[in-house]
């Protein structure tokens, strides 16, 4: 949950950096500019200060803190990055993030053109990016939902139902277009970004459970190769398909048929390969390793001197820290809904 939480940052950061690029050009606009470059120092000069206060709001745990709740860690020793990525497991779950990415990320690039190609005449350059930004919505809450929900599931079960599902709703999509219903489109395509997000944002608890946390971050890098290396591979199967498609005259749902069906196997691919990871004793991978023994003394002496109360001064940089999150959240989630009424018009 706490990974989904930070990593919804990215998931939310297109959904408000996209109209808010488009509200400064047009307030800049001028005979003498196009206020591109005007645009860029606004967006720097608020990005760095953001940057910095998010920096300076980080804090590490002071000595002697105790969590109230045991934490919970994999079983057997931690490896490092060295050890990780020789073991199958990591590059079965290499196979599962790559897929998951590259299907999510494929459909996520090709948004636009996708919904004004299989809905001509209904929706417009107006609503399609209403609907990209839609999509940036359910990406951002799939980050956060499916990533807390894993934490009861269980990894492997978690991202069983991404891939196995996902394969299901891919195969449903040119059907919702042959059917001319947008509401089932928008439906299926948010629930497969959802778990696009999801996936990503569950990844680093799957690798703690998997090799433990001595070098998590270094292992997390590695792993990320199958997000850039999907990156490159989906939108460009699905850009090259479509054209190929036109240009023997297809036009309409029947252009997309064969990129869900290789997505929908592509998933397929992922499914399999995540029945086979295991831990390094051979058991597969469950429920949330067991609790991790902490110290009962400390946990008593905690709990009976009382957590320390905030302080008035507390609150109020706490509640600054919501206000800085939520305020261009909350813009760019009205800006998002207004665009995206017009799909169903």
């Amino acid at each position: 949950m706490a990974t989904g939480l930070a990593i919804m940052g990215f998931g939310g950061g297109a959904m408000v950096g996209a109209p808010l690029a488009v509200a400064l050009m047009e307030r800049f606009h001028s005979p003498t500019s196009v206020g591109v470059w005007e645009t860029f120092v606004v967006m720097g000069v608020l990005y760095g200060a953001l940057m910095l206060f998010g920096a300076a709001t980080v804090r590490l745990p002071r000595d002697g803190d105790v969590p109230l709740v045991a934490a919970r860690v994999a079983p057997g020793p931690s490896l490092t990055a060295r050890e990780a990525i020789g073991r199958r497991r990591f590059w079965l779950l290499w196979i599962v993030l790559f897929a998951n990415v590259a299907a999510g990320i494929g459909l996520l690039a090709q948004a636009s053109p996708m919904v004004q190609d299989l809905f001509p005449g209904r929706v417009g350059p107006v609503a399609a990016s209403g609907f990209v930004g839609l999509l940036s919505l359910f990406n951002l809450g799939g980050r956060l939902g499916w990533s807390s929900a894993s934490d009861r599931l269980g990894r492997r079960a978690t991202y069983a139902l991404y891939l196995g599902l996902g394969a299901a709703l891919y195969l449903a999509l040119p059907t919702s277009a042959r059917l001319g219903s947008v509401a089932a489109f928008v439906a299926i395509t948010a629930l497969l970004l959802t778990m696009y997000g999801g996936g990503f944002a569950a990844a680093p608890a799957y690798l703690r459970d998997l090799f433990g946390t001595r070098e998590v971050g270094a292992i997390h890098g590695r792993l990320l190769t199958a997000w850039s290396t999907a990156a490159l591979v989906g939108p460009s199967l699905v850009t090259y398909l479509r054209e190929a498609a036109v240009a023997r005259g297809t036009v309409g749902a029947a252009a997309y048929a064969l990129t869900t069906r290789l997505f929908a196997a592509l998933l397929a691919v992922g499914f399999v390969a995540n029945l086979f990871i295991r831990r390094g004793d051979g058991e597969p991978v469950g429920r949330a390793a067991p609790l991790a023994p902490i110290a009962p003394i400390a946990v008593e002496a905690q709990a009976t001197a009382g957590a320390p109360g905030r302080s008035a001064r507390g609150w109020l940089a706490l509640a600054l820290r919501w206000v800085v999150v939520l305020v261009p959240l909350g813009w760019g989630v009205v800006s998002t809904a207004a665009k995206a009424a017009a799909l169903f018009r």
